[in-house]
């Protein structure tokens, strides 16, 4: 009897690949790839969030109705020219602040808040340079001419003939004898100024007058300091006054997803 040759086992390529990943999971380039991906990720987002678009949450009232505490926005940080981080340089935008803007920017130097004297805020640009602003009785006046608010939030807060030691800088800047009469002897929430917006500054103002912490406390804001517009709520929760359990998810303003801010 003659024996059958046995014919040799044939390599399996399915086991013979995962064999290979298996032996590469580890390895130092498979490392390195990985670390690579992540790092140009991170650079991607960093580069974005620099030079582009940058979220904001809104922490209070000062700008309500305009925007609500719990508002999660996008700003456009190119509009105005991005600000180089660590440095004292902004970029070029493609557009200068207009008056009636809301603005992002960082704050003049707070005095009473020593923990975050510049913190980053949100207000609507009311003075631009060479304006001269003032309020009698609650009513800004722009050069002069009397300026509807337009949104006002009728919320509660300090009555206007609140005066505050953080006013007391306005001093130094008020004009005496001009056309627009004179300045109160001392400022307050409705009556202050007049007062000439220096060149290179603007005055902002939140939309919430009487809870809004702005330019009249503490001055004006160089443009260097200007950081972006807001585009739109790309996120909102009631914040402030919910009952609900978890209202970051229970409690969400669906209506103000996707409300562009103006």
């Amino acid at each position: 009897m003659v024996a059958k040759s046995r014919t040799p086992d044939r390599p399996n390529p399915v086991a013979a690949a995962r064999a290979r990943r298996g032996g590469d999971r580890f390895s130092p380039r498979a490392l390195w790839d990985g670390v690579k991906s992540i790092a140009g990720t991170l650079a991607l987002f960093l580069v974005l969030r620099t030079f582009l678009v940058e979220a904001y949450r809104i922490p209070s009232g000062s700008m309500i109705p305009s925007m609500l505490i719990g508002d999660w926005l996008f700003v456009n940080k190119l509009r105005y020219g991005p600000h180089v981080p660590f440095t004292d340089v902004n970029l070029p935008g493609y557009a200068e602040p207009r008056r009636g803007e809301i603005v992002v920017f960082i704050s003049p130097p707070q005095s009473d808040q020593p923990w975050d004297p510049t913190p980053i805020l949100v207000k609507r640009l009311i003075g631009m340079p060479g304006d001269t602003l003032y309020s009698r009785g609650g009513t800004v006046h722009l050069n002069g001419a009397p300026q509807t608010q337009g949104y006002e939030a009728g919320l509660p807060g300090a009555p206007g003939d609140a005066t505050d030691p953080l006013f007391d800088w306005q001093r130094r800047v008020t004009i005496e004898g001009s056309r627009f009469g004179p300045p109160p002897a001392t400022p307050t929430l409705d009556d202050w100024g007049p007062l000439v917006v220096p060149e290179g500054h603007y005055w902002m103002m939140g939309d919430n007058r009487y809870n809004s912490k702005d330019s009249r406390y503490w001055g004006v804001v160089p443009r260097a300091n200007v950081r972006g517009r807001p585009l739109f709520v790309y996120y909102s929760w009631n914040a402030d006054d919910s009952d609900r359990p978890l209202p970051f998810l229970t409690d969400i303003r669906w209506s103000r997803i996707g409300h562009v801010l103006r």
